[in-house]
């Protein structure tokens, strides 16, 4: 299994963030899960490579050349593939995943999550998207989205693009039990 996860680059928030990242880690590599990230060597980024990689899990990174060019990328990974830009790393790491998460972090990853709910809307990924809300992180989020269906700027049925579990050991579970969702959602990606 290959599970994509975006989180934060920044070091200087909340252990609590950091504690469960490592049992996200130690999760994956119990279960022999790839790991495929932003390709970062600091926070939570960092933090998620180093644990998995020292429990001999596997992690690869995709990471844009300019970003390698100021030492974000992280040198002990399974595999770094450098990119041209943002938007062909977005590609890549969600290409062949079973799964994608989001941990809490600041815009980019915001905005990686919120393009892949985009892209399951319209059916063109259909793999589970798991929201892990460490600390209510993720709340405000979770009241918006649901804001956004009950105004009907998306329907009910888009609802089931996301889950939304507060430990990390729920991750997986939720991975498994996640409702179908196939290319057919272009059918009802209108309102």
């Amino acid at each position: 299994m290959r599970i994509c996860v975006y989180c934060a680059s920044s070091s200087k928030i909340d252990n609590a963030y950091f504690e469960a990242t490592i049992k996200l880690a130690d999760e994956l590599a119990k279960r022999d899960i790839t790991l495929v990230y932003g390709g970062g060597s600091a926070g939570l980024m960092g933090c998620l490579a180093d644990n998995l990689l020292k429990n001999n899990g596997k992690a690869i990174g995709i990471l844009p050349r300019f970003m390698d060019k100021v030492e974000w990328g992280h040198k002990g990974l399974t595999q770094l593939t450098l990119v041209k830009d943002m938007h062909e790393r977005k590609k890549l790491l969600i290409k062949d995943v079973d799964a994608v998460v989001a941990l809490p972090g600041g815009c980019g990853t915001l905005e990686e999550l919120m393009e892949v709910i985009t892209l399951k809307r319209l059916g063109k990924f259909t793999k589970p998207i798991i929201i892990l809300n460490t600390n209510g992180f993720y709340d405000h989020l979770k009241l918006l989205l649901e804001k956004m269906i009950h105004e009907h700027f998306m329907r009910t049925e888009h609802g089931e693009i996301w889950q939304f579990v507060n430990l990390p050991e729920e991750i997986v579970p939720a991975i498994e039990n996640a409702p179908d969702w196939d290319s057919t959602a272009i059918k009802f990606a209108a309102v």
